[in-house]
Formats: C-alpha cells, structure tokens, sequence
C-alpha cells in the first residue's frame, strides 16, 4: 500500500490497481453494503495538510485511488506504483458495473441541467443503466448541515447501489464519510467535475494534451484565476511529498 504523508497526516492508496476496485465495488454491490471512494491528487493532500476535518474525512473513505499524474509519480519514486484513476474516468466503469448487477444509481451534486446531461450520456452508453435519484444541492450545501443527512436518507430509500457525488472537495468527502451511518447500503463515489464532463458542461483536456501530462496547465488556462493559486499550492508541496516518497523506498 502506497502512503503520501503530508504534515504528518498518512493517506493510503488502498488500491493500486483498476481491476482491484472494480472487483471490490461489486462485491459491494452483490452484498448491499455500502462504502466511500474518494480519488487523492495534490490538491487534496494540500488541504489536508492545513484542514483537520477533511483530513478526518479522507480517514473513513474505504477506497482510496490515484488521480493526477504527480500521485502516480510519487507511487513509483517510492518503488510502490499505482494505476492511475481519475474521477472523471471511473464514471463509465463503474456505472456499467452497477448496471450489469442489475442496481440502480444515483447522482448528487453540481446542477440540476448538468445532471439531466450527465444521466442522458450515461444512458447513451449504458440503456439497461437506471438512475434511482437525483439531487443538486442549493449553493452554500454544507455536507454537515440537517439537510445533508436528508439527502442522504432519501438516497438510501432511493434503492441506489452507488452514488456518484459531485460536490467538490472537500464537501464529497466529508458526505461520503457520513454515508456509513445514514446511508450505509450505498456506495459513495466521490468524483469532482466529472458529471459537467459528461453532460458537456466543462470541458476536459484534450486527450493528446492529457497523454503529455499537460492537463493542469489546459485547465489553468482555462480558468486562470481560481486555478492559478490552486496549482500554486500544489507545486508548493511537491518537493516535500517527493523527498518523502524517495525515502519509503
């Protein structure tokens, strides 16, 4: 198991492989029980690093995958590489899966026309996919609140097997965790951006720009004045994760 260790706060790459999660995500689904997925990049471990709650929230997530080159880079510094999984692209896969185990899906977060998009394309893709529930939270959604575990109740009422959650984090997260305790049949998959991907809303990097490593940059360009200090902080941390991973080999 791959460890990034940031201001003392240890996060686990729980599993290196796809073929590991897919196998682990049915199981899940063939027994009814529930987990919390969570995809770590730099931005991630950045917040962790300064934010306890969301440190606390990456504790409870009971898979844990790489997205973002730097993370695969650091895996394989420390002589412990890992397959590379974005959000964005675990979308299909997983939906499929869930589809093949005849159990329904559910989408919560961005807006209400980004998930009528991203349900269409996931349709397109997948006819025999059902969609139990969906919900796009009003602006200032805190995972924490009452109204959060109300959503959290009608989704585990839905018959949803898995959940895609689009929040941003650290609000996925920190919902994800609490689905153990009010939504504990449900499986939480915490996936950032990638519902606007599907419904067309943002736009990805194009896949040569993606195949060089070069996406942080497209999408800085695209949206410079939030991305900028983002990134910022990300190459910020680097040498420190760098040095550390060196070391565990």
């Amino acid at each position: 198991m791959f460890l990034i260790t940031r201001n003392g706060r240890k996060v686990p790459v729980t599993h290196a492989r796809r073929a590991a999660v897919m196998e682990d995500v049915r199981d899940h689904l063939r027994a009814g029980t529930g987990f919390a997925m969570a995809t770590v990049n730099l931005d991630h471990m950045a917040q962790i690093g300064r934010n306890v709650d969301f440190a606390a929230a990456y504790a409870q997530q009971d898979i844990i995958v790489a997205d973002g080159r730097p993370i695969r880079w650091l895996s394989q510094l420390a002589g412990q590489p890992v397959e590379l999984m974005p959000g964005s692209d675990m979308i299909v896969p997983l939906a499929r899966l869930a589809s093949e185990e005849a159990r329904p899906i559910a989408l919560i977060g961005s807006t209400e026309a980004a998930l009528t998009g991203a349900e269409a394309h996931l349709r397109r893709l997948i006819p025999a996919l059902r969609v139990a529930y969906r919900h796009a939270p009003v602006l200032g959604f805190d995972p924490e609140s009452d109204a959060a575990r109300d959503i959290l109740a009608e989704l585990e009422a839905s018959g949803a097997g898995l959940c895609f959650l689009a929040l941003g984090a650290p609000k996925q997260e920190v919902l994800a965790a609490r689905g153990a305790k009010c939504a504990p049949s449900v499986g939480l998959v915490s996936i950032g951006a990638g519902l606007d991907f599907l419904a067309g809303h943002q736009r990805r990097a194009p896949r040569l720009v993606r195949a060089l490593a070069l996406e942080w940059l497209w999408r800085a360009a695209t949206n410079p004045r939030r991305l900028i200090p983002r990134y910022t902080r990300c190459f910020a941390i680097l040498p420190g994760l760098a040095w550390r991973a060196w070391r565990a080999r």
